[in-house]
């Protein structure tokens, strides 16, 4: 049975402060008043850290606290000498350990990056520092940020913030445990097929995969080839999601497929339009399996809807779904798989790789032009039949997973719904659409089971308006029934 209570967490865990519990952007609006000091905010989450962090390891890499509060007491001075502050000022923030950032410590989960210092930041990760973040670690992932399920070799697993028996999804999960358990403000996630938006739902957040190019990748990213793969907000709200976006979007001259957004994300949630129209794919007319109870709890998200003004018509797209998830194979291993054979071709990295990754160098390996070109092809065929359901629908909705958060220590589920899945990722299929797209889709929290595990749903949106997705999802947060996080 589905409800949509926000059940108490099974982690004994003391209630966080009263700074810890401010939103990112008023924490940002304190700090730039004066009425907050850049070292409290960066105290309080330390401490917040230290108590929480050992029952669930979302947070790796930590730096020193010393270190970090001189850099709180510079961003105070800052201030004091009248220097603008950035939109981030102040703000502690772990970065996802999949990007790269300069003088921290970078593992992308494995160990044959176990001692990675970069000497750069990613694209992203810059213009969260120059916009006044204090870096203060970073977020766990599994190994290159295969699988959803967070543990790797050199840090361990990542604990779903309700329960610790249970997997915080992923790629993120990190940063989405360290979000519901009130450690950071505001975090980074990336996503291929479903990184950011699955453990979000996993985890009673939000997070917001945004459109192809928006967030620039780079350096290390194949700057001119694919991009499903990209980096987004996650967030206790929309608002703070907002904040981070209007931060990380924008074209780079370096990353020749970003493209750029609004002036301010943040400053135009509130000028939503009233209501619109959701066409909800659900199952996909059983395409998909799915387990009990994830369509209710989406369906009664949906009626939330209703009572704000958006109506709602089940559809299934007249495409050919299993031809599209083999488009979504190719271009995975095309793009993932040949990044990864380097360390697959050295025999001292070969061994210290998971099996997803091997499964992904071995179909790399085996693909040939046409395979990927006739899989763009299909990719292609499917971008324009979403173009034309948006010329009906303002938004279409999905299950943002397929499953309930399982035990952590199953690696994958090998079956949904009495359904064999047939690859590690297989039963994160309802990711791959938005992804596949080049949508934007964001994540909202829809309830939790019996059992007390949370749900999500995806908002899926026109190409390039993140806005008007942001827009919906702060309209339907405002009639949540519960806070997002733990």
């Amino acid at each position: 049975m589905a409800s949509s209570n926000r059940p108490a967490s099974r982690h004994d865990l003391p209630p966080a402060s009263e700074i810890c519990r401010l939103s990112a952007a008023e924490l940002a609006d304190k700090i730039k008043a004066r009425k907050l000091s850049v070292r409290e905010v960066v105290t309080a989450f330390l401490d917040r850290i230290e108590t929480v962090n050992p029952q669930v390891n979302a947070i790796v890499s930590l730096r020193e606290r010393s270190d970090i509060l001189a850099e709180a007491e510079a961003a105070d001075s800052a201030l004091a000498k009248g220097i603008a502050p950035g939109p981030l000022h102040g703000l502690p923030i772990a970065i996802k350990d999949l990007a790269q950032t300069k003088g921290l410590k970078t593992t992308f989960g494995s160990p044959i990056f176990a001692g990675f210092v970069p000497d750069e930041d990613d694209f992203f990760v810059a213009r969260m520092r120059a916009a006044g973040a204090i870096f203060i670690g970073k977020t766990n992932t599994p190994e290159f940020g295969l699988g959803s399920n967070t543990y790797n070799n050199v840090f361990g697993a990542t604990l779903n913030a309700f329960d610790p028996a249970l997997t915080a999804g992923g790629s993120s999960g990190g940063a989405a445990v360290a979000l519901a358990l009130d450690m950071v403000p505001v975090a980074d996630g990336s996503d291929f097929g479903g990184s950011l938006r699955n453990p979000a739902a996993f985890n009673n957040v939000f997070g917001l995969r945004p459109s192809q190019g928006l967030v620039p990748a780079g350096p290390m990213n194949e700057i001119f080839h694919s991009q499903i793969g990209l980096e987004g907000p996650m967030g206790r709200n929309v608002r703070d999601m907002a904040l981070l976006l209007g931060v990380q979007a924008g074209h780079d001259p370096r990353a020749p497929l970003s493209h750029n957004g609004e002036a301010s994300y943040l400053d135009r949630l509130d000028a939503a339009p009233k209501g619109g129209r959701i066409a909800w794919l659900g199952d996909l007319g059983g395409h998909l399996p799915v387990e009990a109870g994830i369509l209710e709890l989406c369906e009664a998200g949906l009626r939330r809807f209703a009572d704000i003004g958006f109506a709602t018509e089940q559809i299934v797209p007249d495409f050919d779904l299993d031809a599209l998830w083999d488009a979504f194979i190719i271009l995975r291993q095309a793009t993932s798989g040949c990044e990864l054979k380097a360390h697959f071709d050295n025999p001292d990295r070969r061994d210290l790789l998971k099996p997803e990754a091997i499964w992904e160098v071995a179909g790399a390996m085996r693909l040939t032009a046409l395979q990927v070109h006739a899989a763009s092809t299909t990719r292609s065929r499917w971008h324009a039949t979403l173009l034309k359901l948006f010329e009906r629908f303002d938004l279409l909705a999905l299950p943002t997973a397929q499953v309930f958060p399982f035990p952590v220590g199953t690696h994958w589920p090998k079956e949904v719904a009495g359904r064999a899945m047939d690859s590690y990722h297989r039963w994160m299929e309802v990711s791959a659409y938005a992804s596949l797209a080049g949508c934007p889709a964001v994540n909202v929290p829809v309830g939790f089971d019996a059992q007390g595990r949370p749900m999500g749903m995806q908002l899926i949106g026109r190409p390039r308006d993140d806005l008007a997705v942001l827009q919906a999802a702060a309209t339907y947060e405002a009639v949540l029934p519960w806070k997002a996080g733990a």
